[in-house]
């Protein structure tokens, strides 16, 4: 019965909608192992689901307003572990990005996503009256930037691009003056123009380049984005079934369980397998805004729409990069592709929702 009593502090969609989600990643991770030796990224994905499982049930409890409290502190942890990274980090492919711990490769920048959203919900919170001050603007600009700036030296451009997205998701729904944005906006525009010229490594320009035209380079940077396309097209109306996709089980496919799982799943569900899954991301983000919208505060609801943001600029981006219709950023799909600093941080961040859900329906009840 106390087993039972549990599942009154869980939102019953949300619960239903994530879990379909993850047992359709964890059925991916084990077609795409069948061309490995072994299941290790099976074993792996599912030591990992049942982790975040156990780090979900503890969210679902943990007052958000304690969690928004502590994240002062957690920041800064997070600032060291991205300086860490740095300098001692593990470096793959010319990236620093995991610190590693034998049993767990860590990627503090998954978690500084959802750091930046508890953050930048405390902020908007406690300054809601005053957002509109130059002063306290800067100031979040300087919160998510800081992170955002340390993991684009790792170089990881679009986990950084997710971090400022998610900030300037959250000032969208604040109070924030319509001339204060543009302004924002502009100066968003200037920076971007900048970052290209003196921020972004030649090999982050030649990825945006060869994503306007993949020709550019057929066999090396567009090659990831050809293979994808093939995979999603060749997967026609009902897929090739599972474990059967040529472009993956061969290999011609990279990254098939990371960045690339969307491409995967068309190949090996078809058209129609991957309308169900978008379509189950559709009702996920449709139940957090519902959440947002029904959160018994301020605070609440701007965590949110944080976790919304989040789930959303990665889904879209990882979706489009895998058809071709935006630049390969090694952002992976939320619940699906393999990693486990990513799982970990959906299920965090899943769990602070359901918290928001049953505190607001504690009190309107």
């Amino acid at each position: 019965m106390k087993f039972l009593n549990l599942f009154k502090y869980f939102d019953g969609p949300l619960l239903l909608v994530s879990g379909l989600l993850m047992l359709a990643g964890i059925t991916l991770m084990y077609t795409t192992s069948l061309a490995n030796p072994t299941l290790s990224i099976f074993w792996r994905q599912v030591v990992f689901a049942i982790l975040g499982t156990v780090l979900l049930v503890g969210m679902v409890r943990y007052n958000y307003h304690t969690l928004a409290k502590i994240n002062r502190f957690t920041y800064v942890v997070l600032i060291l572990l991205l300086i860490f990274v740095l300098t001692f980090g593990r470096s793959i492919r010319g990236s620093s990005r995991w610190i590693d711990l034998g049993f767990f490769q860590l990627q503090p920048a998954e978690f500084a996503k959802l750091v930046v959203v508890i953050g930048m919900s405390r902020w908007f919170y406690l300054y809601r009256g005053q957002i509109n001050a130059w002063k306290n603007v800067i100031i979040t600009v300087a919160l998510a930037g800081l992170p955002a700036m340390l993991v684009l030296a790792q170089p990881d451009l679009g986990s950084s691009a997710v971090i400022m997205a998610v900030w300037f998701g959250i000032l969208l729904v604040s109070p924030i003056s319509k001339r204060r944005m543009l302004i924002l906006v502009l100066c968003g525009v200037i920076a971007a123009a900048a970052g290209w010229q003196f921020v972004l490594r030649d090999f982050q320009r030649t990825r945006l380049e060869t994503f306007i035209n993949p020709e550019l380079d057929p066999r090396g940077k567009g090659y990831n984005v050809r293979q994808a396309i093939i995979a999603v097209g060749s997967g026609e109306l009902t897929g090739r079934g599972l474990g059967k996709g040529l472009q993956s089980q061969l290999r011609f496919l990279p990254e098939r369980q990371t960045d690339f799982i969307f491409a995967t799943a068309s190949e090996e569900i078809g058209f129609v397998g991957s309308v169900v899954v978008v379509g189950l991301y559709a009702l996920l983000l449709l139940r957090i805004l519902l959440v947002a919208r029904r959160a018994r505060d301020e605070l609440g609801r701007y965590l949110a729409f944080g976790v919304f943001f989040l789930f959303f600029f990665q889904i879209s981006i990882n979706i489009a990069m895998n058809i071709g219709l935006a630049p390969v950023t090694g952002i992976p799909l939320p619940l699906l592709s393999y990693g486990g600093s990513s799982l970990l941080v959906s299920f965090l961040a899943l769990g602070m929702v359901h918290n928001i859900s049953w505190q607001s329906r504690a009190l309107r009840f």
